[in-house]
């Protein structure tokens, strides 16, 4: 067992991480404006001067895990107006395809632990361009590409500084820092590198009046004195006398309120206003060491640190050859993950995005009740008692949690997170199986048994694939030490079940199995948004909504097996979730007498459809993922799993004997193919061969990159629905959203989206597992190649890998083609794991650095 993996086995190693946000203004959590806006309230400009209420920002941060000490970078290039302390982009309103960071950052290096971790971050040399960002954006309608600061020209001429930071930890609590900065111009460059230590501000609120100090010890190293908090130093080289201020808000800046002291700008107006009386000179709530340097053309400087134990004599002893020890040793924890990757380029891209994955980890707090009601120092108004989130105050997170992006989407996603602990499950499983069990909890999931969905509103839905991830989860535990995390597999599974039933009860109007979930986590895919109240009252019994529910029996039933392998008793579940299944089966295809099902025969496609009323319905024949959904819910049982549990093969065959309705809608379970395994699909063989006949055509879903959202036949067939008074239409959208639903902030109508592409695979697969050889589809349509369900599987990841290896012409897919800047050595092995990705050309869009859910690659790299 290499080192890094011995130090998974101690938890007091996680104890440091990246667990400072990118963005912590503009979030739900720190608006306690009068009428929730939550874009304005804190601005990026205003940021700098006032205290955030539930966590902290920063470029490159780290912090303790219950963030009491951060530690990040700010710079200046003298020609800002502003320190740059945290990463600009574009709030909601401000982006013509919604919000989204303006920078260029990468995350290049990272250990499960953080024994070692790299990123990088491109600073221009000139001015930044905040208002041209701003005016460009603005005047941009939908139907034109994002304004981004690769197009301003700024970082022509290499005229821009390569700010990479470094951490090493030579034990838990003692943790080696190098920022170099380098200069590829041929010019002269003038720097201020600011590294930045600051409290979490704790004390303001009134709840606890405890102020922690930062003070200057020996003149040229920072003291830290913290009740919760070992007895810490951080050290300087080259030696530099440190700087204070207050984290604390500007009230004379920003409210006109006359207060004396040293405020969280203090730093900043000090550096870039010299502005003497903003600092404090020996003590403070927030400190800095100031770097004022000019680099020489082609060359670079570097600033080492250690934060760590008091009292060192000599503090950079070891500093070089902790570096080279943590470096080598992460190299051999990666190696070992790359055995069965055939390229370095492969290799690094998947390196990159496991650091994508680790750089993404957040301290997240958000106390509910003390949102909802205000504090001393947070006044709220009576409204937000009935307004966004009130019925969830029982809420209460402190934890460490993987995020989707640290910018865009700074909080939690139930169905983002269950994605995100499959790579995780690769090469931290215990990180995995606790962020899972993390929304299940007491403090999490609603005592009606619904998951949290995310920060905007918790009341929303997301797909269930909670525990298709634990499954999951469990059975790359079980692959290594032969049986798994049972006590992890049958806590997740007692929660889930109350989720089960949260959903049978809420999410059935009819109580028919026809499932309406809302937008489920697919924003802008159907010619309406779907938590809107249709006309005339209707609903939308929903095919995605359905299927979702098919494949989470499926789920659950497998992981009742599992259990019941060890106590019998888990077979009476297992024979509930059989029949749930083959109801949901059931409904999808008849929905009772006189009914038209979702199952459109003539199409060979899933469509939703609107209930009016009793008898009348309106199919919405739009061709979109919704339709291939189904394929999700498919389960192979071996027959040897089946061998001993007696009660649960009687159960079931008294079942299919006696509902012959219900037998014969699922696909060969009564047949065992030729190994002794079964069956269990939403889809006979030929309605899958349908569907597939869809999915596999190039003029429809299957792009050069995976598979689109929305199929390419409504690029000039739009879907087109009038419903009382309202006239909707869908069209092919390979791209940026082109409407303002849901802000405009992501599109499903073409792009390709990692996540469900990887549900895809994963789908095929297991159709491979039971039909073998023995079934072949045309792969693309038309081409005249026909391939094994398996080795489709792996020729959609060959296309997904795609977006991000190099070509042949020394281009990433996933980068901007016509711009000569991402094949410029400086940047081309620098990858953005983006939120999706043109149907077309396979450009990356949406949140630059989401590898969150887009981390998937790292596992999809393993199964071209």
């Amino acid at each position: 067992m290499n080192i890094e993996k011995q130090r998974l086995n101690d938890s007091a190693w996680r104890t440091w991480g990246p667990y400072v946000t990118n963005r912590q203004w503009a979030t739900v959590r720190e608006d306690y404006s009068d009428d929730s806006s939550t874009w304005y309230y804190t601005t990026y400009e205003t940021a700098r001067s006032r205290a955030y209420r539930w966590g902290e920002d920063g470029i490159a941060g780290i912090s303790d895990d219950k963030q009491f000490l951060c530690f990040g970078l700010a710079l200046w290039n003298k020609k800002d107006p502003f320190l740059k302390e945290r990463l600009f982009g574009l709030t909601n309103r401000e982006g013509n395809h919604g919000e989204d960071v303006k920078e260029l950052f990468y995350y290049l290096d990272n250990t499960p632990t953080h024994s070692y971790m790299k990123m990088l971050y491109k600073y221009p040399m000139e001015e930044f361009p905040y208002a041209q960002i701003r005016s460009e954006n603005a005047s941009r309608s939908r139907l034109e590409p994002e304004y981004e600061i690769t197009d301003t020209g700024i970082f022509d001429q290499n005229k821009y500084f390569d700010v990479i930071v470094e951490y090493a930890k030579k034990t838990p609590d003692d943790i080696f820092i190098r920022i170099t900065v380098c200069n590829y111009s041929n010019e002269h460059a003038l720097l201020n590198i600011v590294p930045t230590l600051w409290f979490r501000n704790t004390w303001s609120w009134g709840d606890d009046n405890y102020k922690p100090v930062l003070s200057a010890s020996d003149k040229f190293n920072i003291k830290i004195d913290h009740r919760h908090l070992p007895d810490l130093m951080l050290y300087s080289r080259p030696p530099e006398e440190p700087i204070f201020c207050e984290n604390e808000t500007n009230t004379p800046l920003l409210f006109g309120k006359k207060k004396r002291g040293a405020f969280k700008d203090g730093i900043n107006n000090y550096i870039c206003n010299n502005d003497d009386k903003a600092i404090r000179r020996f003590s403070g709530t927030k400190a800095a060491f100031n770097y004022d340097i000019e680099i020489e053309p082609q060359d670079s400087y570097t600033v080492c640190l250690r934060l760590g134990p008091a009292g060192i004599i000599d503090p950079f002893k070891d500093f070089n050859q902790v570096f080279k020890d943590r470096k080598k040793e992460a190299d051999e924890f990666y190696e070992e993950l790359h055995k069965n990757l055939k390229t370095p380029d492969e290799k690094l891209v998947q390196r990159q995005a496991f650091a994508g994955m680790l750089w993404n980890k957040q301290f997240y707090y958000y106390d509910m009740d003390v949102w909802l009601n205000g504090d001393e120092a947070n006044k709220v108004s009576p409204s937000r008692k009935h307004g966004r989130n009130s019925k969830w105050s029982h809420l209460h997170h402190f934890d460490i949690i993987s995020m989707p992006d640290k910018w865009e989407y700074p909080w939690y996603a139930a169905w983002d997170l269950a994605f995100h602990c499959i790579p995780l499950g690769l090469i931290d499983i215990e990180f995995a199986k606790q962020q899972l069990l993390l929304l299940t909890r007491e403090r999490a999931m609603h005592p009606n048994g619904q998951l949290p969905a995310y920060e905007w509103d918790f009341s929303d839905v997301n797909p269930p694939v909670h525990a298709w991830a634990a499954w999951r989860v469990f059975k790359m535990g079980k692959k290594v030490d032969g049986k798994g995390d049972l006590i992890f597999l049958e806590s997740i599974f007692h929660k889930l079940l109350v989720n089960f039933t949260w959903w049978v009860n809420r999410k059935d109007n009819a109580g028919n199995n026809i499932f309406q979930g809302g937008f489920l986590g697919l924003d802008n895919i159907g010619v309406f948004d779907r938590n809107w109240q249709l006309p005339g009252g209707g609903y939308i019994e929903q095919a995605d909504g359905t299927s979702w529910m098919a494949m989470f029996s499926l789920n659950l039933m497998r992981i009742s097996l599992e259990l019941a392998r060890y106590n019998p008793v888990y077979q009476d579940m297992a024979t509930k979730f059989f029949e749930h299944f083959l109801y949901i089966a059931g409904a999808m295809a008849h929905m009772g007498e006189g009914r038209r099902g979702l199952w459109d025969e003539k199409d060979g496609f899933f469509y939703d459809q609107v209930r009016l009323n009793e008898h009348d319905t309106i199919q919405l024949k739009v061709r979109s993922m919704v339709g291939l959904i189904p394929l999700f819910a498919v389960e192979v049982l071996d027959e040897s799993l089946l061998g001993n549990q007696y009660d649960f093969r009687n159960r079931m065959r008294w079942f299919l004997e006696n509902r012959p309705d219900l037998a014969g809608l699922v696909s060969k379970w009564q047949e065992k193919n030729e190994d002794e395994k079964h069956l269990l699909s939403l889809l006979r063989k030929d309605e899958m061969i349908k569907i597939l006949n869809r999915m596999l055509d190039e003029t429809e879903f299957l792009s050069d990159y995976g598979i689109r959202s929305l199929s390419k036949y409504h690029k000039d067939n739009p879907f087109e629905v009038s419903i009382g008074d309202g006239h909707f239409s869908i069209e092919y959208t390979p791209g940026e959203s082109t409407n303002d639903m849901f802000g405009g902030n992501s599109n499903w109508r073409g792009p390709v989206w990692i996540p469900l592409n990887y549900m895809i695979v994963e789908s095929l697969r297991k159709f491979h597992f039971y039909y073998g050889d023995s079934l072949k589809v045309e792969c693309p349509v038309g081409s005249g190649t026909f391939m094994t369900l398996g080795e489709v599987s792996k020729e959609l990841s060959r296309r997904l890998t795609r977006l991000f290896l190099l070509d042949g012409h020394g281009n990433r897919r996933a980068n901007e083609q016509a711009d000569p800047l991402f094949r410029d050595p400086h940047f081309k092995d620098n990858i953005m794991f983006y939120e999706y990705f043109n149907g077309d050309s396979g450009k990356g869009l949406g949140a630059s650095q989401q590898t969150g859910w887009t981390g998937l690659i790292a596992d999809l790299l393993r199964k071209q």
